[in-house]
């Protein structure tokens, strides 16, 4: 009786704990076949793995549908939990409540659509982030960043962006430093690339402005990320350099043989060569938990030594386009 307490909608019997519900297309289940394997599943933290694992579901659940009306009702349901336990739960494991991650999970999104996708409405942005008006859009998103959006597209405060990141890193901290983390390093021999490459040198927090820049420089010279390859080339760790002195490319492929293709974009290339390879899917703020490890236990134990060049990335998906959890990067570390 004491483990259904634990668990609404739980109940034990001959076969053991089981949680599922009326749902089929939702369910939970766990199924344990005697006593002493439900008290082992309770002492090893297999409770509150379950709950973590559906919590989990619930926010890439909610990243996955910003533009559409979220219920507690709705949320309740994917999380396999009860809509009357479900806000104290939430906030229980997050800090914050299901409202609040909502709105800021938007906010988020609709200032990195107003930074860079030019090409995007207001008004289109706005009802793409669950927003019936550009009224409404404007009031929340100007308490959140101190600026209308028209004023955020044409100068985004980034100041305020970075703090709402921050915010919603906490969060992404928490979880991941509840659960082991699982990395998969190949090994492979990486083809000379030739890259167009603006170079981003400066404040980390001033990254977006280059950004900007690149994207448009790109959308001038039509290399899309749909025909051309989209690279980063991390010279430095803003952890460790003076903000002043940081370095961080931004690179496309282009079949062009010139060495400079105007000001502010020159020519390089990416020396071919073994490397050991990481696919990481989701935010950017998880690499860096991969790069440690890459640079610790994974270089110390497989014997591999490192090549002269920088640790760099293959963007593969970008948010806002897909949803943070759904992207894709490609990690390289050169190796001799």
């Amino acid at each position: 009786m004491k483990i259904c307490s634990l668990i609404p909608g739980g109940q034990v019997s001959s076969l053991g704990l089981k949680w599922e519900t009326n749902n089929s297309k939702i369910a939970c289940r766990v199924v344990l076949n005697s006593d002493s394997e439900i008290i082992d599943y309770i002492n090893q933290g297999g409770i509150v793995f379950m709950y973590r694992e559906r919590f989990q579901k619930v926010k890439d659940y909610i990243e996955s549908h910003l533009q559409d009306e979220l219920s507690v009702e709705q949320l309740s349901r994917v999380a396999c939990l009860s809509k009357f336990h479900f806000h104290r739960q939430f906030r229980a494991f997050w800090g914050m409540n299901v409202s609040g991650y909502i709105k800021q999970l938007r906010l988020k999104r609709a200032s990195y659509q107003l930074a860079y996708r030019q090409q995007d409405k207001v008004i289109d942005i706005a009802l793409d982030n669950g927003y019936e008006s550009s009224e409404a859009f404007s009031r929340a998103f100007k308490q959140v960043f101190g600026q209308s959006p028209t004023e955020f597209r044409k100068q985004p405060d980034w100041k305020s962006l970075n703090e709402l990141n921050l915010t919603l890193k906490t969060i992404r901290d928490f979880d991941s430093n509840s659960n082991s983390i699982d990395i998969e390093v190949t090994l492979t021999r990486f083809p000379d690339t030739q890259i167009a490459v603006m170079e981003h040198r400066g404040p980390p927090e001033l990254l977006g402005d280059t950004i900007r820049r690149f994207i448009r420089w790109r959308r001038d010279n039509r290399l899309p990320p749909g025909k051309s390859r989209t690279f980063n080339i991390l010279h430095d760790d803003p952890a460790t350099v003076d903000p002043r002195d940081f370095r961080f490319d931004l690179g496309a492929t282009t079949n062009t043989g010139k060495t400079e293709i105007d000001s502010s974009v020159i020519m390089k290339r990416i020396p071919g060569g073994r490397c050991a390879v990481v696919r990481h899917i989701g935010p950017d703020d998880q690499i860096d938990r991969i790069i440690a490890y890459l640079y610790s236990e994974w270089i110390c134990q497989s014997g591999e030594e490192l090549r002269d060049f920088p640790l760099f990335f293959e963007r593969i998906s970008f948010f806002p386009d897909v949803p943070e959890h759904e992207m894709i990067t490609d990690i390289y570390l050169p190796l001799r």
